[in-house]
């Protein structure tokens, strides 16, 4: 449903040398490229910390990829219309939560999605919408609705045949969220997971101020839109400006509606910053389909969420408490 580019630019602070610096590591995870900083006493201990970080996620790519026949995830889409598959707690709470936020969403976020047909591509071969009949039958088979849990068996089914589930929308941030628990766990005090684009922050710079962030222009690539300062927070930001057609002179994203089978239109870039990844990742989706209004307002009901939206004309807007400090 949903690729984002690597938007987001790490801004660390230069000044004077302290007793812990900043170590990062760039690699290539979930079909994107992911860099993960950690602060730590030297290079060895980094090394150390960077590579449980790698293993880690991984270990999450081949539980939660689609595309792998014999992952856990690959077995519940090939059991759909069939039986069920009983998985890892880890995968089991993460479709729960997913089916929760599409809850939440009303459906705008919906990891059932998977299962629809190809019928846009974003290559300049599309120039006119496919026809109704042909729109329907691609999300005929979407629905988190539809999927079946058994919390005492761990199991999941999909109960018709093409259903397919797949954690584009979710996937990169709650291995963002994961990775950190970890390093946590393992006596990193301040770091950054940037997956693609969804980052995942805590603690501060070694000189003790927080992390800044910088967002790329969605009319601009070459330029900083605006500055973030972030400490323990999670940030997203999902962008049409690399994969879009134009219909009648319309911008359409990448990102299609999973209840209407339609791309979204009229918004350029959604930013969200939130307490986890995971969350920001799916309502960063969620808000792109929702469209300006229906997005701003749904975002100033959930405490803890703020979100800037990019219009396609450039208009700019914040939701209602987004911290002025923060930006600059």
């Amino acid at each position: 449903m949903r690729y984002v580019s690597l938007c987001v630019v790490l801004m660390l602070s230069i000044g004077l040398l302290h007793a812990q610096s900043s170590f990062k590591k760039a690699f290539t995870a979930m079909g994107c490229g992911f860099e993960v900083t950690v602060v730590a006493s030297d290079q060895d201990v980094a090394d150390a910390y960077l590579s449980s970080a790698i293993d880690n996620i991984r270990r999450i790519e081949l539980l939660i990829s689609s595309w792998k026949a014999d992952s856990q995830t690959g077995q519940i889409n090939s059991s759909a219309g069939i039986e069920p598959v009983a998985v890892d707690i880890e995968l089991y709470d993460l479709i729960k939560r997913s089916i929760g936020l599409s809850k939440l969403t009303n459906g705008a976020f919906d990891i059932t999605y998977a299962s629809m047909d190809k019928i846009w591509k974003f290559d300049g071969t599309v120039t006119q919408f496919p026809e109704n009949q042909m729109i329907s039958e691609s999300v005929s088979r979407v629905g988190f609705q539809k999927i079946e849990t058994n919390d005492s068996k761990h199991s999941v089914f999909l109960p018709e045949k093409g259903m397919k589930i797949g954690f584009g929308a979710i996937g990169k941030g709650y291995a963002a969220d994961h990775t950190m628990k970890l390093l946590q766990s393992q006596g990193v005090s301040a770091g950054i997971i940037n997956a693609s684009g969804d980052l995942r922050t805590w603690g501060t710079q070694p000189d003790g101020k927080p992390w800044r962030i910088g967002i790329k222009n969605p009319l601009n690539n070459n330029k900083i839109f605006t500055m973030i300062s972030l400490k323990d927070q999670a940030l997203v930001t999902s962008g049409n400006y690399e994969k879009y057609i134009l219909i009648d002179g319309k911008r359409y994203s990448h990102i299609i509606d999973p209840r209407t089978g339609v791309p979204s239109s009229g918004l350029t870039s959604v930013t969200i910053i939130a307490s986890s990844a995971e969350l920001a990742d799916a309502l960063a989706t969620s808000v792109f389909v929702m469209g300006k209004d229906v997005g701003l307002d749904f975002v100033n009901q959930i405490k803890g969420v703020e979100c800037i939206l990019v219009e396609d004309d450039g208009s700019v807007s914040y939701s209602d408490h987004v911290n002025a400090n923060q930006i600059n």
